[in-house]
């Protein structure tokens, strides 16, 4: 039995993503569209959200475009094995676009006004990539077994007083030293390792960035990106650069750190 495959249409108008999916319906029986979102922002969070096997992005669309939405979920999609990223499937009117939408690793365009036989032919091409991903990825029902596994690891912290970190530890050869959360800047993911950061050090240590995020206070530490931590009393600006891309300027360090799409909202007063 196959299994039930996801999709998200984006699309700023409503009749052709109605459209869309319709046609869907009559060629992909098995698909179950889990979200239509009518611009690039609510796109950008239902794809995260519901993590879809397919996304249909409109390439014109408010907010974010269609290939600023790949770009974004390329930045914030989380490394989890269980949860491949998207097959992606751009929606235009302009077949220049096209270029553009295969550097983002699309799988295919569709050109507007949709044509069913394409529409027929780019479902045959997904159906092929997601059988061949499921070589390598766990099944929907072993996914939903893993989620199963997980669901008291995952509720438990919401039913509980979260703990409060005030201190990280941190070994130094056959030292270790406690320091104080309050003088870190900023954390950030390295591989199975945590970077510390403080004002003139640097340290190592073992935890993953969602372990800690569940023992930080979130008034004081401002998740910008899926890999970074900050203290927030530690930024001093939020900056563009020439490719439109949201930076941090630091109070008390010279890197300027990242901002992912979807955090970019934190910066809206500044």
């Amino acid at each position: 039995m196959m299994p039930l495959r996801t999709a998200l249409i984006a699309a700023d108008e409503s009749l052709p993503a109605a459209h869309l999916r319709a046609e869907l319906r009559q060629v992909w029986s098995d698909l179950a569209v889990t979200a239509v979102a009518t611009n690039g922002v609510q796109a950008l969070a239902r794809a995260l959200e519901l993590r879809p096997d397919v996304c249909f992005l409109d390439i014109r669309m408010p907010g974010l475009s269609g290939l600023e939405v790949a770009q974004a979920l390329a930045e914030d999609w989380t490394d989890d094995p269980g949860v491949p990223f998207p097959l992606l499937v751009f929606i235009t009117a302009d077949d220049q676009d096209a270029m553009q939408a295969f550097e983002l690793q699309a799988v295919d365009y569709l050109l507007k006004p949709l044509v069913r036989a394409r529409l027929q032919s780019c479902c045959q091409r997904l159906q092929q990539q997601l059988a061949r991903r499921d070589v390598l990825h766990p099944s929907e029902p072993d996914r939903l077994q893993m989620l199963a596994r997980r669901l008291p690891s995952l509720l438990a912290p919401s039913m509980a007083t979260p703990h409060r970190l005030e201190f990280i530890q941190v070994q130094t050869g056959h030292t270790v030293e406690m320091v104080p959360v309050d003088e870190v800047v900023y954390f950030e993911a390295a591989d199975k390792y945590l970077r510390v950061l403080t004002a003139d050090r640097e340290h190592l240590i073992r935890m993953s960035l969602r372990e800690l995020i569940n023992q930080m206070d979130e008034r004081r530490f401002w998740q910008i990106h899926r890999r970074i931590l900050v203290q927030t009393r530690c930024i001093s600006r939020a900056v563009r650069d020439e490719q439109g891309r949201l930076g941090v300027v630091l109070r008390q360090r010279s890197e300027i750190l990242p901002v992912s799409r979807i955090h970019a909202h934190l910066f809206q007063g500044m």
